[in-house]
């Protein structure tokens, strides 16, 4: 069943519950031929509160099925006031789920497990806890990451240390019953990764993909105890005797809304990855619409030559595109109106700059006064993404976000591509760098949207002169509507668990 959501903002080709609260994607696995998506959720409402896990499959990233919830806590037990982050691990014909048992009266979120031999569709808790006690010198434990390498089980802990330091924590294990607790596989004190943005000093959701050749990525959710979650960041490097030997770190999304990404090795060799996107409007409004939160779109991870951690739409993904919206190239020096797209679309530019450079503006209001703007910075070789006019509700968030870009610096005439992914209410930029920019936005405006081209820099907004057709952009642009990915749910999966 594949139906368009009466709510203008609830995404159509992004994974999520109809209603309620979603949190970090959790237990991703291929299994028994599907590839499984589990997700933090409350059954109740859209606030945080009385987490489970909630649980959809899928054959082909296309067609997706909702399950009956998968964790739910367990009153009076170790996970009674929620069943937090972690992963999950296909074992011969068992699904083993990796989770924080949260409990209001205690620091720390233990590790604990649950299995299921049916698919996925029920899943027997173990009652106990799997690793009782954190090391010592530890004051944060949470979001374990489980995976099979070298003929043994590893697993991450996310950690703080009382020292200052953040640290993914090491344990190995020949059978997934008994852990072995090996040291810090990396720590660090907060460093920068961008101006005013730091690594956090706990880090949450440790996630860890690697090649056969040996070089891997650490992607870390940087945290902080006041503040909470922050943004999430990766080490590029390599493990040499238990420890990861890393480079500097990066930010692994340069947007404001993109959090707690898991992985996911498919069984083609990609390693796929899903990351939580939040809300950017203030929580009052999203209680009256009933939800919040959405998983990105499944994303291609890979490690480029030089060490950068390297991201894309999965490719599966073009089955997703419609007819298509709008085709357009040529060259202004002002404005030119490419075409319309409906609310939900996928996008791919080549733009070339002349003198100040320019950009896209997708307009979403009939009179031009709501749009969300992303252009290019030639002085500072950025791509820069503005959403401060992008709703005319003032509940939603603006900003400005910006991506570095280096083919944006270089003389006249150089080429910038991309890729944008818009759907109702969150937009995904790509760059062939494989850098990307997730954000969240929220129009007024009903469709058709409108694409334009502007030739605008920066130095002709300050009132700069210029030679008569000196700024100008050459573009070439296509855009595809999108349709919704195929939704199957079943009444089990979509009544509420009684609440204890």
């Amino acid at each position: 069943m594949s139906v368009l959501p009466a709510d203008p903002h609830l995404p159509v080709a992004h994974l999520r519950p109809p209603r309620n609260w979603l949190n970090d994607p959790n237990g991703l696995a291929f299994h028994d031929g599907h590839y499984h998506v589990l997700f933090q959720y409350n059954p109740y409402g859209p606030e945080h509160a009385h987490v489970h896990w909630g649980h959809f499959r899928s054959p082909d990233l296309l067609t997706w099925e909702e399950l009956p919830v998968a964790l739910s806590p367990t009153p009076g037990g170790e996970d009674a006031d929620g069943c937090y982050s972690g992963n999950a691990v296909s074992d011969g014909d068992r699904m083993v789920a990796f989770y924080s048992a949260f409990r209001a009266d205690r620091w720390a979120q233990p590790v604990t497990t649950a299995a299921s031999t049916d698919g996925g569709r029920t899943w027997t808790p173990r009652g106990s806890l799997l690793i009782p006690e954190p090391p010592p010198g530890v004051s944060m434990y949470r979001d374990p990451y489980v995976w099979h390498e070298g003929g043994r089980w590893r697993m991450l802990v996310g950690s703080a240390l009382t020292d200052g330091r953040a640290a993914a924590l090491l344990y190995e294990s020949a059978d997934l019953e008994q852990w072995h607790y090996r040291g810090p596989f990396l720590d660090h004190t907060p460093q920068p990764v961008a101006p005013g943005a730091d690594t956090g000093l706990g880090w949450e959701c440790p996630q860890y993909l690697h090649t056969p050749d040996g070089r891997g990525a650490l992607i870390l959710s940087a945290w902080d105890p006041e503040l909470g979650p922050q943004r999430t960041v990766v080490y590029a490097g390599h493990e040499q005797d238990g420890r990861f030997v890393a480079g500097a770190p990066a930010l692994f999304d340069h947007g404001p809304d993109l959090y707690a990404p898991a992985l996911l090795p498919a069984p083609d060799g990609r390693w796929l990855l899903w990351g939580w996107s939040w809300e950017a409007r203030d929580q009052q409004w999203a209680k009256e619409a009933g939800w919040a939160g959405l998983l990105s779109l499944p994303r291609e991870v890979t490690l480029g030559e030089d060490g950068s951690v390297r991201q894309q739409p999965a490719a599966e993904l073009l089955s997703l595109r419609d007819g298509r919206a709008l085709t357009a190239s040529g060259e202004t020096s002002s404005t030119a109106v490419l075409g319309t797209v409906d609310a939900s679309f996928d996008l791919t530019a080549r733009l070339e700059l002349h003198a100040v450079g320019g950009g896209l503006r997708l307009v979403t209001s009939a009179d031009g006064s709501e749009f969300l703007d992303i252009r290019i910075d030639s002085a500072t070789g950025e791509l820069v993404v503005d959403r401060d006019r992008a709703s005319l509700d003032p509940r939603a968030h603006g900003g400005t976000y910006r991506m570095p870009c280096p083919e944006a610096k270089t003389a006249s005439g150089a080429a910038v591509e991309l890729r944008l992914v818009v759907d109702r209410s969150v937009a995904e930029l790509y760059l062939p760098s494989g850098r990307t920019l997730t954000l969240r936005f929220y129009p007024t405006g009903s469709g058709p949207w409108r694409i334009e081209a502007h030739a605008e820099g920066e130095s002709r907004a300050m009132g700069e002169s210029h030679a008569a057709g000196e700024d100008r952009l050459g573009y070439t642009v296509a855009a595809w509507n999108l349709r919704p990915y195929t939704m199957r749910r079943e009444a089990e999966a979509s009544a509420r668990p009684a609440l204890a």
